[in-house]
């Protein structure tokens, strides 16, 4: 496979941008080589520079729900572009994409727009210690919300331990306040929360994680966190950046018939485009400037482009949409696993509707220790190598998550079911 135009781009990247890529997990350093400049893509493929084309499941890390170049997301765009770029003042699509997610979000009541998932989680969090009068806040190893300073916090540092960052460059005083604690653990859930309460503002969780493979939170545990929050008084965020409109329209609170008080949105609710949003009760949403005391604002917030491109893509989501969608990858899921557990492969692909994540252990992972057991970054190096030789583009980092778009087909899931096959018996 000829590569020569994107090592040529690459090598120039590095000379003006830092490792020459403007996010970490895409410079391949987990899997080895140099990155693939892409340039063009079209419903469940894209291109790269020299041509070649790929079957992505990446899909711009879950963003990509009905693939690459959708003729509505487009049509959308440009039509919004051509009335202008930015006017830093209301305009009607905002309200019209507010009141689509109001519907049909179950938590949210008020939405406020930024430009990232991270900003939604910071904004959420400071929402949550405003509302309360409370400092700390508590997330679960594993799951990721950004990379806000209070939230990266290295995993492990709960109450019997120092809390550490896991970045250079934060003082121990952004995180002396925040608690991480093993995922699906509900005896260290109750101790800390009974212990802390009064301390305690708000509790962030992705109710399904995807930073450390697919991970679904268990719904027993999941009981037991809503009960304590809502009997002390804590803010429960839910973090849906990944799960937002991935899984159905109501997200997995809706699924889960669990309901938090704030959620954070994005990825999908952009079409493609850098977005953000977090919502939840009007009591609490109405503490954020201009109404209350919680300050927060964004130059670019609600941009009518972006938010023309999500609009797009949210009008084509329906229950049989997602029926569709979920059935094309949790057949998938079974097969494969069928398939590990009949050739006794040391393999297990981790599947929540269109989110998935292979594990190279037999048994399903629970948490954020389970996951790094099971990870094996040598094995995944060869299988991000073996499937990009022939045409499939995966996360190149082994615990990422993979995605489905509207846009795959059933060939293209066969045509990655022989790869990954191929690969376990003669790689």
């Amino acid at each position: 496979m000829a590569v020569e135009n994107s090592v040529k781009i690459f090598k120039e990247a590095r000379e003006v941008l830092v490792g020459g890529v403007n996010s970490p997990v895409r410079s391949f350093v987990s899997v080895g080589g140099d990155p693939l400049v892409m340039a063009r893509g079209k419903g469940s493929r894209f291109q790269d520079v020299d041509g070649n084309a790929y079957t992505d499941y990446c899909l711009s890390w879950g963003a990509l729900i009905l693939g690459h170049a959708r003729r509505e997301v487009v049509a959308a765009v440009k039509k919004a572009a051509a009335a202008g770029a930015s006017f830093g003042t209301t305009t009607a699509i905002e309200v019209e994409i507010a009141q689509f997610i109001v519907k049909h979000v179950p938590s949210i009541e008020l939405v406020r727009f930024v430009n990232s998932g991270t900003e939604a989680a910071m904004s959420a969090v400071r929402l949550s210690r405003g509302f309360t009068k409370r400092k700390m806040v508590v997330k679960f190893d594993g799951c990721y919300h950004g990379h806000v300073d209070d939230l990266l916090i290295a995993a492990g540092s709960g109450v019997a331990k120092l809390q550490q960052s896991s970045s250079l460059g934060i003082p121990r005083a952004h995180v002396q306040n925040t608690l991480s604690l093993p995922y699906n653990d509900t005896a260290a859930l109750m101790e800390t929360l009974n212990r802390f309460h009064k301390d305690i503002a708000g509790v962030i969780i992705e109710p399904v994680a995807g930073n450390m493979g697919v991970v679904a939170a268990k719904k027993d545990f999941l009981k037991v966190l809503r009960y304590l929050t809502r009997k002390y008084g804590i803010v429960l965020i839910f973090d849906e950046v990944m799960t937002g409109f991935r899984t159905s329209l109501g997200c997995v609170q809706k699924e889960l018939d669990m309901i938090p008080d704030l959620t954070c949105l994005g990825k999908i609710i952009g079409g493609g485009f850098p977005i953000g949003a977090y919502g939840g009760r009007k009591d609490i949403m109405e503490c954020l400037a201009p109404l209350g005391g919680v300050y927060q604002a964004g130059t670019f917030s609600g941009n009518p482009v972006i938010l023309s491109a999500g609009l797009a893509t949210l009008k084509n989501l329906n229950g049989e949409f997602y029926e569709r969608l979920n059935r094309l990858a949790e057949r998938f899921g079974r097969e494969m696993n069928e398939h590990f557990r009949k050739k006794n492969v040391p393999a297990h692909l981790s599947v929540y509707r269109s989110m998935m994540s292979l594990r190279f252990r037999k048994e399903p992972v629970r948490d954020y220790a389970d996951a790094q057991a099971a990870s094996s970054a040598g094995l995944y190096a060869r299988l991000f190598g073996w499937l990009l030789n022939n045409g499939v583009y995966w996360p190149p980092a082994d615990l990422e998550a993979f995605f489905l778009s509207s846009a795959h087909s059933q060939k293209d899931l066969r045509r990655l079911a022989s790869l990954l096959k191929q690969f376990f018996t003669d790689g």
